[in-house]
């Protein structure tokens, strides 16, 4: 039986190959969550001091957005068709 292999690299080159990989992903990983652990201890200040008014400010701009949008820009909702479509009146076909 003929076996063809779609790359030269032989098992050795690729086990070393996967080995870096590896090594390297869990340099990241733990790089990242030496990171994030460091983060956690920094005060958490931003949130305590700006956050009810970043959220109100933030609901007050979609309240005004949105109010402008429905009133001023003419645009024409097709919210529903009942009582504005009326069906034409049936026809019998000439024989």
């Amino acid at each position: 039986m003929l076996h063809f292999r779609s790359s030269r690299v032989t098992e050795g080159i690729r086990l070393v190959n996967m080995y870096r990989f590896a090594k390297t992903a869990l340099n990241v990983t733990g790089r990242a969550v030496r990171q994030v652990r460091h983060g956690s201890t920094a005060p958490q200040d931003f949130h305590s001091k700006y956050g009810t008014s970043v959220l109100v400010g933030g609901a007050a701009f979609c309240t005004v957005v949105w109010a402008y949008v429905l009133t001023q820009t003419g645009i024409t909702w097709n919210l529903s068709p009942v009582g504005k479509v009326m069906p034409k009146p049936w026809r019998q076909a000439d024989e």
